[in-house]
Parts: C-alpha cells; structure tokens; sequence
C-alpha cells in the first residue's frame, strides 16, 4: 500500500504546483476589478459625467438652426454656374448674348421697373406673417427679425465684394457692378426665409415672385444670364447663414423661445377706424 500512498502523494503535489499559478492570476484579476468598480472609483467617473456639460452654441442651437452640408449644394450649383459667364471669353458668354438679344425684342423699348418693389416682397411676407395666427411660424417673431436682419447683412456684405472685386460691366453698358445681381440676390433670400419658416406651401409663391425679380433683370436689361444665377445662390446662401447665425442672436438678447409677441390688424366698420391688436405670452 505504500507505493499506492506515494502515488496519490505525488499526483496531489503536482495538481497544486499546476493549479496555484492560475488561482493566484484569477484572484489579482479579480482584485482589480474590484479596484475599477471600487465605490470612489464608480462616484469619480460619475462625476465627470455629471460635469461635463455642452457649449452654449449647442444650449441655443435647434434642428432649423444647424449647419447641413446638403444646404450648399443648390447656392453653390448656381453660383457655380454663373461664374461661367465671367469675362469676355467666358464659357456662357454665348447664352449671354443670346439671352440679352432674346430680350431686346420682347421688350421692344419698353421698360417696366417694378421689380425695384417686389424685390422686398418676401422678406415682407416673411416678416408680416406674424401678424395672423393662422399661418404657423417655426420661430417667435424676435428670432425672425434677427434672422432676417443678419440675412441681408449677410447678402449686402457677400454681394458688394464680389461686385467691386470682379468689376464686371452691364449689359447696358453703365457700370461695372454686373455681377452678381443684388436684386435677384434681395428677392432670393427672402424666398428662402419663407420657406424655411413656413414650408414649401408659401415658398413656391415667394420663389415665383423671386424668380420674376429675375426674369426683370434680364428684361430691363440690367444684368446678364449669370449675373441673377449668381444672385439667386447668394441670396440663398445668406438666409441660410441667418439661421445658423440664430443661437449667437438668442444669447445676445436673451431670447426665451416661451415668449412669443402677435400682433393683427382691426378695422371697425362702425367707426370707420383701423386699429392694431398686440398679445404677448410669457
């Protein structure tokens, strides 16, 4: 029996040297992860989630104020395209003349000049439509002032340097500040706004009025084809800018998109009167 005994002896012995190894690997691996879900260590990484807070850009940004880079592709195809119309030796310059000959016939010496007016048609509509409840506006009537305002300070800036930089002449020969086309530009990005603020519904009216301003530059001739191509992508570029300029204007007025100001015009029929009803919710 006791070469039996001396058997069993050894196997034990040689189990323990094989298997103590691998505990004493498992119970520091298992230290260690008591270490990392330790309480302190637990509340610490809490913390500084808890802390970490956003920007204010992104505290006063929403969905219509944020940068999308499927916005740049219609302006910039315009743009794109009217600039193939720069120069004497352009590749448009041919359309061009073409355009400008089409024109001169159908115009026939008469010149109409209310597309100095209805240039500001849209931006109007944009604005004006506060006046009713029954056309619903994404945004209060503050941050649509400041849009707009930033809009064509936007479209002014971007508009006069490339015309005083590419100098290019008009049609009619007085001036070099062909292009772009500021008009087409002015009715442009108040169409956008429109859009953007009330849906397609109301913007396919203020593109049509925009795209008439358009059509008026040519006919008056004033500008060339690419002149108001150019024009209609800087218009609207510089709405869009409006809104992604938006969360900058809300902190520097401390807009509080829960207020919100209506404002509708009255007449009374009895006293022959015109009145204007203002409500503000707080």
């Amino acid at each position: 029996m006791r070469p039996i005994q001396q058997t069993i002896t050894l196997i034990v012995a040689l189990a323990a040297l094989l298997f103590t190894p691998q505990m004493a690997a498992a119970h520091s691996s298992a230290d260690s992860t008591m270490l990392k879900t330790s309480p302190e260590r637990s509340l610490a990484s809490t913390k500084s989630v808890v802390l970490r807070k956003k920007g204010w850009w992104q505290d006063y940004s929403d969905y219509s104020t944020r940068f999308r880079a499927e916005q740049l592709v219609v302006p910039g195809a315009l743009f794109l395209v009217g600039t193939l119309g720069i120069g004497e030796n352009a590749p448009m310059r041919g359309i061009n003349l073409s355009v400008r000959d089409g024109m001169t016939t159908l115009r026939n010496g008469r010149y109409l000049h209310f597309d100095d007016y209805i240039q500001y048609l849209p931006v109007a509509a944009y604005v004006g439509f506060c006046t009713t409840r029954r056309i619903k506006a994404k945004h209060t009537v503050p941050e649509r002032i400041c849009v707009a305002a930033v809009t064509y300070i936007s479209m002014t800036a971007l508009t006069n340097a490339l015309k005083y930089t590419i100098r290019e002449p008009r049609p009619d020969s007085h001036g070099r500040n062909s292009f772009p086309s500021g008009h087409t530009a002015t009715a442009f990005a108040g169409a956008e706004l429109v859009r953007a603020e009330y849906g397609w519904g109301y913007g396919i009216a203020a593109y049509t009025v925009a795209t008439g301003v358009a059509f008026m530059r040519l006919y008056n001739n004033r500008h060339w084809l690419n002149d108001v191509l150019a024009g209609a992508g800087v218009g609207i570029v510089s709405a869009q800018i409006g809104y992604w300029m938006l969360p900058l204007s809300r902190k520097i007025f401390k807009m509080d998109r829960r207020k919100a100001l209506v404002s509708t015009p009255m007449y009374y029929p009895e006293q022959n009167a015109l009145g204007v009803a203002c409500a503000m919710s707080f």
